[in-house]
């Protein structure tokens, strides 16, 4: 059984209800329908109910287990309007121009997630990362102690002898172009417990550079030495039980004959199934290139460090890959709670 057949069978027991924004595209109509087919959960389609279900209807796609919701003819579109102008940013604007945001899919969907209409949100498939992520930075909290909100990729490479029988987190190529030592850190510690989450077993930290071991003293590796002892301070104290290391070059980190010799004695080095990139430059670039490269199934951007479960997906995703993120993000809000005990927001009940 495949990595994503094992999330299947374990959503199928607890089915969640994810929102897609981007309700009119074929690929996250074909995700939707899937999603529902497997049973794991009620799709949630937003936009013109008549222009979806008979896009889906034209393509042998049944809309019997998906959701089809109009914002504006919604029945709870006045009550999130209200919502926006309770907020701080917000107060003070026209009705009519609440009216005019909430009709904005983007942010109809993360109010639904927000105030326990959905359990978790996937969008991003028309549109760049900001007009998604723009709504859900500023509806949705951090999780308690979060200073920093970034993102994972999951890559599972085929016939892979590393990483976790060749599954990968890698983190943050999305979200931050240029991360301090404590967002280096933040990364670090969000990435590994949501492998853990998912995979239910040990993360195995690496933080990449182009040196390892400080061969090659710079600034640069000097800030990701520092992130990583902050972040194995973090973990000591929330008391996750994971390994991290840290500065390791790309081979080093995953290779066992490469790590024996320039990192003895590394229990990260080798062995790494968590890469934490120094910058999205490089997270990004080696993402996608492993994607094509290697050929594998790559599944992001799962969001780390918000108050409900969020996934933005690539313009130029399949939808395989959307019903994967929505599949993840579904996942998260299983056991949110427990992940994050410190965070009382929370408390949508399992379907």
């Amino acid at each position: 059984m495949s990595f994503i057949d094992q999330l299947y069978t374990k959503l199928q027991r607890h089915p969640k209800r994810i929102v897609f924004p981007d309700g009119a595209d074929e690929r996250v109509q074909t995700a939707a329908f899937q999603y529902a087919s497997k049973e794991l959960g009620i799709p949630i389609l937003l936009g013109n109910k008549e222009e979806i279900k008979a896009l889906l209807k034209s393509r042998n796609l049944s809309s019997e287990f998906i959701k089809v919701i109009e914002p504006k003819k919604a029945d709870d579109f006045q009550l999130f309007v209200s919502h926006l102008e309770k907020m701080n940013r917000y107060r003070g604007i026209a009705n009519s121009e609440g009216e005019s945001i909430i009709s904005n899919p983007n942010y109809f969907a993360t109010m639904m997630v927000q105030h326990g209409q959905a359990d978790g949100l996937v969008g991003g498939a028309n549109i760049g990362a900001g007009s998604l992520l723009r709504p859900l930075f500023q509806i949705i909290k951090p999780l308690p102690g979060i200073k920093t909100i970034s993102s994972c990729n999951v890559l599972q490479v085929p016939d892979c002898e590393y990483g976790h029988h060749g599954l990968f987190v890698l983190g943050d190529c999305s979200i931050i172009p240029h991360p301090s030592v404590d967002q280096l850190c933040s990364i670090a510690v969000e990435s590994a417990k949501f492998f853990r989450q998912i995979t239910g077993e040990t993360p195995r930290v690496a933080m990449l550079s182009y040196s390892t071991k400080g061969n090659a003293p710079t600034q640069d590796a000097e800030k990701i030495i520092a992130a990583t002892a902050l972040a194995k301070r973090a973990f000591s104290e929330q008391n996750i039980q994971a390994s991290i290391d840290g500065e390791l070059q790309a081979d080093v980190a995953l290779v066992e004959s490469i790590a024996s010799t320039k990192a003895p004695g590394s229990l990260v080095a080798g062995k790494a199934n968590v890469l934490i990139f120094p910058d999205l430059n490089s997270g990004s670039i080696s993402c996608r290139l492993l994607q094509r490269l290697a050929k594998a199934d790559a599944y992001g951007q799962i969001l780390l460090g918000l108050e409900k479960p969020s996934g933005d997906v690539s313009r130029g995703a399949s939808s395989a890959e959307i019903l994967g993120v929505a599949t993840m993000v579904a996942i998260q809000a299983i056991n949110y709670r427990n992940l994050y005990p410190e965070s009382g927001a929370y408390s949508t009940p399992q379907a």
